[in-house]
C-alpha cells in the first residue's frame, strides 16, 4: 500500500519510501513538562500516533521516538515559583501528560528518551559539532555558527532578516551573528548544571532532540520522518537539521511533516487571554474517545478551531456509533480485516476528516448491515477509538442493570401493542435516571448519559 505524506522541506505530497523496509525510525517533539498539556499538545501527540498506525500496517517494525524535554528554563521557573526542585517540576508533570495521553488513546512510543538521561549523548554530539569547524566557543558559550551550514534555511525557507526576526533574541555579545544558536551554556548556582569540556552547564534546546535521535539511529544514519507542531519548523527544526547534517555523514532525515495549530474561538491559545484548554480538563466534562475524534475533525496541516461545537458534535457523532457498536449481534465478526478502505483514506495524507466522513458514511447501513456496523466497529478502533470499551468516566456502579433492562423491555412490549402512552412514561422514568435509549428494528439499547 502507499503511503503519502507532505514533505515540508519540499513543500509537497510524496510517496514515502523509507530508508530501511524492515526497520523504520520516526520521532516527533514531546513536550516540554513544565505546566499541564493542553489541547495544541494534544493534537501534536496524536496526529503522529495516527501515522504510526498506518505504518505500521504496512511495515513489519516501526521505531517511534518522542522524547521528554526535563531540561528548560521553563521548568527552573517553575520549581523556583513552586519552591520546588526542577526534578520534582519535571516528574509531576511527565506523569500527567502520561496518564493524559493515554487517556486519548495514544500507542506507548518505542522510546520516549529524557534530556536528563541523555547528557554524554549531548556533550558527545556538541563536540563533533566543534570538532568539524561547525561551533565556537564564546564567554563560556558553545555556539553554532551558521555561516559554516550553507543550507541553513532550506525547511523554511526563510531569508537572513525573518531568521533573525523569528528567533526572537536579542544580539548576545558571545555571538558572531544574531542567528548563531547556542549548544552550551553556562549554569548558575541556581540552575541545573552538568560537568562538561566548556565547565559547568546545560544543552541548548536544539542539540537535546539532535543527540537523542542519533543516540538511537546512529550517527551516521538518516531518520525516515520526523514530526511536529509545525511552530517548531523555524527555529527548532531548521536548527535541527544543520546541527545533524554538521556532526554526520548522512542526510539528517528525509520526510518532515507539521501540523497547524489548534485555535480557540478563532484566536491563538494564551494565558494572558485566559482560553488555553487543558487537557485534565476536558476528560473530566466529555468521554476521551470524543475529545480524540474531534482533534481529528479537521486535516491536519490546517489550523483546527476549537469551540464548543467541536466537542459537542463529535460527542454525538461518537454517541452515535457507540450504539450502533453496542447493538451488535454475536454473529458479527469483529476480528476479521474490514478497515482496508480507511487504511486507504488515511494512507493519503492522513486524511482524517475524509475518514470521519468514510465513517459517518457507513454508520447508515450499519444498522441493518452487519458487514458494515463490523467495518465502523473495526476502523474507528484502528484510529485509536474503541466503540466497545466503557466509559469509566460516564459509569455508575449504582446503576441497577436488571432494573433498566426491565424497563427496556416492558417499554418495548408497550409499543409493540400501540401503548405509546406508556413507552413515553417508561422513557421519561429512564431519562431521570440518565438513561439514554436508541431505538433500533426490532430491539432497544440504552447507554448511561449524565449528559
Amino acid at each position: 500500500m502507499t503511503i503519502k505524506i507532505f514533505n515540508t522541506i519540499n513543500k509537497k505530497k510524496e510517496i514515502f519510501e523509507p530508508v530501511n523496509h524492515k526497520k523504520i525510525y520516526m520521532y516527533v517533539c514531546g513536550p516540554t513538562v513544565y505546566s499541564h498539556p493542553h489541547i495544541g499538545n494534544a493534537r501534536a501527540a496524536i496526529i503522529p500516533d495516527v501515522l504510526l498506525r498506518v505504518l505500521r500496517k504496512n511495515y513489519d517494525e516501526v521505531i517511534y521516538i518522542r522524547n521528554i524535554t526535563d531540561v528548560d528554563d521553563k521548568i527552573s521557573d517553575a520549581a523556583f515559583k513552586q519552591g520546588k526542585t526542577v526534578q520534582e517540576i519535571s516528574n509531576k508533570y511527565i506523569d500527567i501528560y502520561q496518564k493524559n495521553m493515554s487517556s486519548l488513546g495514544l500507542i506507548d512510543p518505542t522510546y520516549q528518551p529524557r534530556v536528563t538521561d541523555n547528557m554524554p549523548a549531548i556533550i558527545e554530539t556538541i563536540t563533533k559539532i566543534i570538532e568539524n569547524g561547525s561551533a565556537y566557543i564564546s564567554e563560556g558559550h558553545v555556539i553554532f555558527d551558521t555561516q559554516k551550514y550553507k543550507n541553513y534555511g532550506e525547511l523554511s525557507k526563510r531569508t537572513l532578516d525573518e531568521m533573525i526576526d523569528g528567533a526572537r533574541i536579542d544580539i548576545a555579545s558571545y555571538k558572531k551573528s544574531p542567528r548563531d544558536f547556542i549548544l552550551w551554556k553556562p549554569s548558575s548556582d541556581k540552575q541545573p548544571g552538568w560537568a562538561s569540556p566548556w565547565g559547568n552547564g546545560r544543552p541548548g534546546w536544539h542539540i537535546e532532540c539532535t543527540s537523542m535521535i542519533k543516540n538511537i539511529v546512529g550517527c551516521d544514519s538518516t531518520l525516515d520522518i520526523h514530526g511536529g507542531g509545525n511552530d517548531l519548523i523555524f527555529p527548532h527544526h531548521e536548527n535541527e537539521i544543520a546541527q545533524g547534517s554538521c556532526m554526520s555523514s548522512a542526510k539528517y532525515c528525509n520526510y518532515w511533516f507539521h501540523n497547524g495549530i489548534v485555535l480557540v474561538n478563532k484566536k491563538k491559545m494564551s494565558k494572558s487571554i485566559g482560553n488555553v484548554i487543558l487537557v485534565d480538563d476536558l476528560v473530566k466534562r466529555f468521554d476521551p474517545r470524543s475529545i480524540r475524534l474531534a482533534l481529528l475533525s479537521a486535516h491536519y496541516r490546517q489550523p483546527l478551531n476549537w469551540s464548543d461545537s467541536t466537542i459537542t458534535e463529535a460527542n454525538n457523532l461518537l454517541k452515535k456509533f457507540i450504539i450502533l457498536a453496542k447493538s451488535s449481534p454475536p454473529e458479527v465478526e469483529l476480528e476479521q480485516d474490514c478497515n482496508t478502505e480507511i487504511i486507504d483514506i488515511l494512507s493519503d495524507d492522513l486524511n482524517t476528516p475524509e475518514a470521519i466522513k468514510y465513517l459517518s458514511s457507513i454508520a447508515k447501513s450499519a444498522k441493518k448491515n452487519n458487514n458494515d456496523l463490523a467495518k465502523l466497529i473495526s476502523s474507528t478502533n484502528f484510529i485509536g477509538i474503541d466503540l466497545l470499551l466503557e466509559d469509566k468516566s460516564k459509569s455508575n456502579d449504582n446503576i441497577d442493570k436488571e432494573f433498566v433492562e426491565k424497563l427496556i423491555k416492558e417499554r418495548l412490549e408497550a409499543r409493540l401493542a400501540g401503548n405509546y402512552e406508556k413507552a413515553d412514561e417508561i422513557r421519561e422514568k429512564l431519562s431521570s435516571m440518565n438513561i439514554s435509549i436508541k431505538d433500533l428494528e426490532g430491539t432497544s439499547v440504552w447507554d448511561y448519559n449524565p449528559d
